[in-house]
């Protein structure tokens, strides 16, 4: 029992020099009253570190306040008192007094009774603390791994309004809202896990290993994918300067005293010791820092829930020689691991273990972490059950409107609001086309692009293709009609955009484009020869005895006048053509006689007299006289 105390003494010692350099940062979801009139508006609320959270999302519904067993200390069945919700009524949330039992037995006993949420009003008048679970022991883990409704602490204050607006007989509603509990910024979410490797240390220990069991799949898709950056972390203590040469320092800590983790058993005299506990974290560390290096982070799931499954405490597997096989089943490097995790019996910093003691405290948004485990989103601390659907809600909550990747988008994580009317958007039936994009936050109605056509407009009343190719897509929202094989449209690419009916149709160009009958309105085939036949878009025309219509010019001549004028056309194409050689040929002629005399001429005249570029021919008859 001492050497309990003296380990509790040592870890309070520890936690108290950590939180006063630090600060801790409850997380809180917006409250907003709706009605009456006289409490409307906004307030803070403090999530609860159990149950789901309904991170990214809101839940609407009507406050009770029960007349009998206030505080949900006891199951409500015994005063017969429930909560269900009527079909067709908002989901009731339940106002329950701090105090005489912890909060999750609370809100478990809510839950049980029909409770879609739970408001905790303080009983004190001081700032908002996070309801955490309590102490681990075989009544309370029971339920507290089944609480899935979300709970929040009110203030005092606030409470008391709430319990006054119901006690006059008024309809309280309130709207709790999570879409901003985790920052959104941008396409890639960062978060952080803070573990331990320790399998013997009650319900926490167990939910934190199945949930690493469970989440390994969605997170590695995640990382493989680029969507997110994950980085584990492992809480642990010193001992203070007084007590390092003492037993329970030297058994559960490394590094002199510098890095420390309880006994897994809280049991000096049997089993594995906190040191055993510390060098196994830094090893899962090392870990991640290789895998990290070689550009597979990823492998750390793959290394925890293996050593997990084989190294248990339980079989006395908990030990080196079993981490190794892990390490070299999954093509680690084991020497860089091993030079990683330097040497825990220097009295010397480890670098890497240093560096998350140092993390443990809080910056920024984000406060100290004092909880184990605890998950951080975007620099924010995650609050409630450590459960894969919940936690995928929060990091899917932590990505920028219309960039999360499909698993953000799958049946269990949200639900598709287009489903339904398409989320009140604009929508084409028949080319099967829709504003409404779903996203984890809700829908947004933005006009799509479809097969390179991008549409323009609101998202909500209306959206036209626009652009080349637009008439691809149901031609274009305009008219078209196909009959006897013959196909007509009032879409045109090369259009300002707007519908228009085509040559031989009169209509808005949208919803009807009626055929002309130019044979009865006169607009063609009128010449005193012609005989003029409606047909659909068009029209035929006949020209009586041995004549040929032509339609551009409207009249009717002779066939015989049409080939005479074939074969004198014929006749002068031919003319044309001999003509042009003859000329080319002619032309040919005189360039090539040119050139010959030119050439010819140039000759006779070197013979008496120099031309300019030729040299002056020496006088021989003048050197010998001299």
């Amino acid at each position: 029992m001492m050497t309990k105390l003296f380990l509790g003494f040592i870890l309070l010692s520890c936690l108290y020099h950590e939180s006063a350099m630090g600060r801790f940062v409850v997380e809180k979801n917006s409250l907003t009253v709706s009605s009456p009139e006289s409490i409307k508006g906004n307030h803070d609320s403090a999530i609860g570190n159990f149950g789901i959270p309904q991170y990214g999302g809101s839940m609407a519904g009507t406050v009770s306040y029960p007349k009998e067993n206030r505080k949900g200390c006891r199951q409500f069945d015994e005063f017969g008192i429930a909560f269900k919700a009527k079909p067709g009524t908002l989901p009731t949330f339940v106002l329950l007094d701090r105090g005489d039992c912890f909060f999750a037995l609370k809100v478990w006993n809510a839950q049980n009774a029909g409770a879609s949420a739970v408001l905790v009003a303080d009983d004190l008048d001081e700032p908002l603390i996070t309801m955490d679970t309590p102490e681990e022991d075989s009544a309370s883990s029971k339920y507290i791994e089944n609480i899935t409704i979300p709970s929040a602490l009110i203030s005092k204050s606030f409470g008391e309004k709430l319990k006054k607006s119901i006690s006059d007989g008024d309809m309280v509603n309130v709207n709790l809202d999570w879409r901003e509990s985790v920052p959104h910024p941008d396409d890639r979410v960062e978060y952080e896990l803070w573990t331990n490797s320790n399998d013997e240390c009650g319900i926490k220990c167990d939910m934190l290993m199945d949930f690493v069991k469970n989440f390994k799949g969605a997170a590695q898709i995640l990382e493989k994918g680029g969507y997110t950056l994950f980085t584990p972390h492992y809480i642990t203590w010193y001992c203070p300067q007084a007590f390092t040469i003492s037993k329970q320092c030297k058994s559960q800590c490394i590094n002199h005293g510098r890095y420390c983790a309880p006994d897994p058993e809280q049991d000096f005299s049997q089993g594995y010791e906190g040191k055993d506990v510390v060098i196994e974290n830094l090893r899962q560390l090392c870990v991640f820092k290789v895998a990290n290096e070689t550009k597979k982070p990823w492998v750390w799931w793959d290394y925890v829930t293996d050593f997990q499954i084989r190294c248990p405490m339980k079989e006395k597997k908990y030990n080196k020689d079993c981490a190794d096989g892990v390490i070299n089943s999954l093509g680690l490097d084991l020497k860089k691991i091993e030079r990683c995790m330097g040497d825990p019996n220097a009295d010397s910093d480890n670098p890497l273990l240093k560096e998350e003691q140092d993390a443990q405290i809080g910056k920024g948004s984000r406060g100290d972490v004092t909880i184990l485990p605890t998950l951080v989103v975007n620099n924010r601390q995650y609050r409630g059950k450590l459960e894969k659907g919940a936690v995928l809600k929060a990091i899917c909550a932590g990505f920028e409107e219309t960039t999360e990747p499909a698993a953000c988008l799958s049946d269990d994580v949200e639900t598709n609001e287009c489903l339904e009317n398409y989320g009140g958007c604009w929508h084409d039936k028949i080319a099967n086309v829709t504003a409404c994009k779903d996203t984890f936050r809700g829908r947004v109605c933005e006009c799509p692009l479809v097969d390179g056509v991008q549409f323009k407009g609101d998202g909500y009343a209306s959206c036209e293709a626009s652009g080349p190719g637009r008439c691809k897509i149901n031609n274009g929202g305009c008219w078209h009609e196909t009959r006897d094989g013959h196909s007509y449209s009032a879409c045109s690419d090369s259009g300002n955009g707007k519908c228009a009916c085509p040559v031989g149709f009169k209509g808005d160009g949208v919803k009807s484009c009626e055929d002309i009958d130019e044979c009865k309105e006169k607009k063609a085939c009128q010449c005193p020869e012609c005989s003029c036949k409606d047909t659909w878009g068009s029209y035929e025309c006949t020209c009586s005895g041995d004549l040929l219509y032509i339609r551009d010019h409207d009249t009717c001549i002779s066939k015989r006048a049409v080939q005479g004028k074939s074969a004198w056309t014929a006749v002068w194409i031919i003319l044309l053509v001999l003509g042009s050689v003859a000329g080319g040929a002619y032309l040919v002629y005189k360039y090539r006689l040119r050139t010959y005399m030119d050439s010819e001429i140039r000759a006779i005249m070197a013979q008496y007299m120099p031309l300019d570029n030729q040299s002056e021919v020496p006088n021989h008859v003048s050197e010998n006289r001299a």
